[in-house]
């Protein structure tokens, strides 16, 4: 199998990087040459000047860029990957992006004679690195069985969930969870040191019951520590929840914690952390 990966981003290089060490020829394209060097330089794969260059003659191309402007730059026009994909070829974005936007893909992609498949992953830079990121799915199922070894070489789960733009429905509902959960994290923790408990042994205690989740587990020491500099930034998941806030005002689903949540996150860029990790919502309660 011949594949480019187009996005050597945080999530992208490792995930190009799990590809090729599961014996599968990657081309690389990043906007910035020189990260994409780097990568060749430790994978020993091969990289390309545009995304049309990267993507002639592959059977598989992947992106994984910044939002939906981005995802049109290197997938469409003369020098997009699409034109350059052979018929019978299957076009896979990892993007986190519109359901609207994964839609018009697919729509141009099969024009082609090319498949397409929105696949926004989670599990955030660790979850890239370490191959264990979870992959929500929208296409046809043909498509889906036809890569899920792809898929394996960096997830440890993946399902298809509907028709184009699915995938990237799950990945709203996934951000909108989190947000919710991040928040009362944040709260609760902040009661607690408000009411003189000990953080660590609270969470050790809590952790084990029905208040448990992943942001528990992974984030409340740092957050305790007031640390924040790493992990999945604030931007980006503004970026996310504004794409969820505006689709749920077509189908009319009503988000007033994930809008009362992302009016929050507005307050921590305000505050210099724009690049912080989402669980930065415990500052704007400690450092006001």
């Amino acid at each position: 199998m011949k594949a480019a990966f187009i996005g050597l981003g945080v999530m992208g290089y490792p995930m190009a990087g799990h590809l090729k060490n599961a014996g599968i020829d990657v081309c690389v394209y990043n906007r910035t040459a020189e990260k994409a060097q780097r990568w060749v330089e430790q994978y020993k794969g091969s990289m390309a000047q545009s995304p049309a260059a990267a993507a002639s003659g592959c059977d598989v191309v992947l992106s994984c860029v910044g939002n939906d402007d981005d995802v049109r730059q290197v997938l469409l026009g003369d020098a997009g990957a699409l034109s350059t994909m052979r018929s019978g070829a299957l076009l896979i974005d990892h993007t986190t992006a519109s359901a609207t936007l994964a839609r018009e893909i697919n729509s141009a992609a099969a024009a082609g004679g090319v498949g397409f498949l929105d696949a926004p992953v989670s599990g955030g830079q660790a979850g890239a690195e370490n191959g264990a990121l979870t992959v929500m799915v929208g296409g046809e199922g043909s498509d889906y069985e036809a890569v899920k070894p792809v898929f394996e070489s960096y997830s440890k789960f993946s399902k298809l969930l509907g028709p184009a733009g699915s995938g990237q429905l799950a990945k709203m509902v996934n951000q909108v969870c989190i947000a919710g959960i991040v928040q009362g994290l944040a709260e609760g923790l902040n009661f607690a040191q408000k009411a003189g408990l000990d953080g660590a042994a609270l969470i050790e205690t809590i952790s084990k019951g029905a208040a448990g989740s992943w942001q528990m587990d992974n984030r409340f020491e740092t957050m305790l520590a007031d640390q924040y500099e790493f992990g999945f930034a604030v931007d980006w998941m503004r970026k996310d929840l504004g794409i969820a806030i505006a689709e749920a005002k077509n189908n009319g689903a009503d988000l007033p914690v994930a809008e009362l949540v992302d009016s929050f996150y507005a307050e921590i860029q305000e505050m210099g952390g724009a690049r912080w990790d989402t669980s930065s919502l415990l500052a704007r309660l400690t450092r006001k």
